[in-house]
């Protein structure tokens, strides 16, 4: 079976929802994010799948294929990998390598998950479809880059009364920024 994971930046307090402006996805901000890009590119190696929930998908689908600046090679991976929003209005994806899964989001993604001989499906943005996933079981994996700033407000990764007893430590990786990825499995 795939592995399915749940790629997010968040900040400190555990929030994803971006209400101020923690978070630049090309990283044109002050700090040196080389090495936060090349583990991104590493992540993006072992997947073949990114899934999204419709509103991240059209802002994504919005933003990246129109990049011509766009120096991170994050349009580049983003128009080539296969990408499934799931979403019961959305018809048309109007984007390259996208299907739209239609039905019952839970039916959807453990039939993808159970298909033979893929890579990893990437899970980002999405706090609905995450919140979903995260309650149905079906996440084997938290890769969190926790960014080092307190926002105070939003939604967080986790559904409220949502109680995960223990997760497993895979992986810690701090990096120039001070962002420090958190790499998580269900006990």
């Amino acid at each position: 079976m795939r592995t399915l994971a749940i790629t997010q930046n968040i900040t400190a307090d555990g929030r994803v929802e971006m209400i101020t402006d923690w978070f630049d996805p090309q990283g044109h901000g002050r700090t040196d994010m080389a090495d936060v890009l090349e583990e991104s590119h590493r992540q993006d190696g072992e997947a073949d799948a990114l899934l999204l929930g419709r509103r991240t998908f059209q802002d994504f689908r919005a933003y990246w294929p129109h990049r011509s600046d766009d120096t991170t090679g994050i349009s580049a991976y983003l128009d080539r990998v296969r990408k499934y929003v799931v979403s019961g209005t959305l018809e048309d994806p109007g984007w390259e390598n996208s299907t739209v899964l239609p039905g019952d989001a839970v039916k959807e993604v453990t039939a993808l998950k159970e298909q033979a001989g893929g890579k990893d499906i990437v899970v980002t943005g999405s706090i609905t479809l995450a919140h979903t996933l995260i309650e149905a079981g079906l996440v084997d994996e938290y890769r969190l880059f926790v960014y080092p700033v307190v926002q105070g407000c939003g939604r967080r990764l986790f559904p409220d009364g949502y109680e995960v007893p223990r997760l497993r430590l895979l992986e810690s990786k701090t990096f120039r920024s001070g962002i420090v990825l958190l790499r998580y499995a269900p006990a």
